[in-house]
């Protein structure tokens, strides 16, 4: 039975809607993965730190105990001793000069101007970390802004961050993290995203199939965040390695990480132009199976580049993969009526060299395998 003109709008747009469900169910389990032991362990300090004041210091209410530990800690690994502390302090901080306002002035606007404008500027004298001022501000306003009635003495709220601050540090020396292992999971994400996609760009481009094309794009689009990520985890990685005697053996594979986030984010750019245009072409029935084939061994490679990146093994055979891929890659031998697959493989030798690159290659040798 032929299917109605109208119908199928909507299948394709349930179709569309399908493909970023299942990008963002698939970012979400990563993400959950990612934050449950930091949650988990965050969770556990907050609980005693909570305890500690509650019978061991015998504290009625003692709010800020495990707001200073969820506050340090938060839902991450990245748990640096240094950062830590730095948040610790800031929300002591801020508490000590809140209730120093509170008690002496009151609550009201001017308290709270007040609080800030101390909080702050003592911050940055006694340290240059952001958040460090930002938690003696935050910190400050709370305290200025609650009843002073809620607190277990003169000193209770502060005696709470404290301790919810030095169970947080606690955590953060007890359970170091090895700097390079998100970096090395966003790399295998990042990598895999790319792979899926490329493998759908083959199959749409020898199928003659326009609609995986556009389930390519929509892929495509969902993975910045991930790839957004990556370089920002990294970027901090090599900041942690570089003053931690412990990590600064891991600088010369956290600055290949780098280089490589950089490239691969260049090659999804790639990609999604790629498969933009293989979505025109292929609605002006262009398909080739030779060309979707080299498209496919991209896919692979890119595979077991994130692969060798999450390990940490070496890349040389994601590089010979790559170099096998380029034999298909000359546009002057594409068999075309037109000029749309020869753009597609122009397109196609931009992301194989990001790619090279990423696998360990000079610009010049990516280049010179090409030529």
């Amino acid at each position: 039975m032929v299917e109605e003109p109208s119908d199928r709008p909507e299948r394709l747009d349930l179709r569309r809607l399908l493909v970023l469900v299942r990008q963002r169910l698939r970012g979400g389990r990563r993400r959950v993965r990612a934050a449950a032991f930091p949650v988990v362990t965050a969770a556990i300090a907050a609980g005693l730190s909570w305890a500690v004041a509650y019978y061991g210091l015998g504290h009625a209410q003692p709010f800020f105990a495990p707001v200073a530990t969820w506050v340090c800690l938060g839902f991450t690994a990245d748990r640096e001793v240094r950062k830590v502390a730095e948040l610790a302090l800031g929300v002591a901080l801020g508490v000590a000069l809140g209730e120093l306002v509170a008690r002496a002035l009151g609550p009201g606007v001017l308290q709270i101007m007040l609080v800030i404008v101390l909080g702050a500027l003592l911050a940055r004298f006694v340290d240059r970390g952001p958040m460090l001022t930002i938690q003696a501000g935050v910190q400050g306003i709370v305290i200025v802004a609650l009843p002073v009635a809620a607190v277990d003495g003169p000193t209770g709220r502060w005696t709470d961050a404290l301790v919810g601050g030095s169970f947080a540090l606690l955590v953060a020396i007890l359970t170091p993290q090895d700097a390079r292992k998100r970096a090395r999971q966003l790399a295998g994400a990042s990598l895999s995203d790319l792979s899926e996609m490329l493998e759908t760009i083959s199959r749409g481009l020898r199928d003659g199939d326009a609609e995986r094309m556009r389930d390519a794009l929509a892929q495509g689009r969902s993975t910045q965040g991930t790839l957004d990520d990556w370089a920002s985890v990294v970027r901090n990685a090599q900041q942690t390695a570089r003053i931690s005697p412990t990590a600064r053996r891991f600088l010369p594979e956290l600055a290949r990480l780098q280089r490589a986030s950089t490239l691969v984010d260049r090659a999804m750019r790639n990609a999604r132009v790629i498969a933009r245009r293989g979505q025109t072409a292929v609605e002006q029935g262009v398909r080739d199976d030779r060309v979707g084939d080299a498209l496919h061994g991209l896919s692979v490679a890119a595979n077991r580049l994130g692969e060798a990146l999450r390990t940490g093994a070496n890349t040389a055979d994601t590089a010979q993969v790559l170099a096998l891929v380029t034999a298909e890659l000359d546009p002057h031998d594409v068999e075309d009526p037109g000029w749309q697959l020869q753009t597609l493989v122009i397109l196609m030798r931009s992301l194989t060299i990001d790619l090279l690159q990423a696998s360990g290659l000079s610009a010049a040798e990516a280049n010179h395998l090409l030529s």
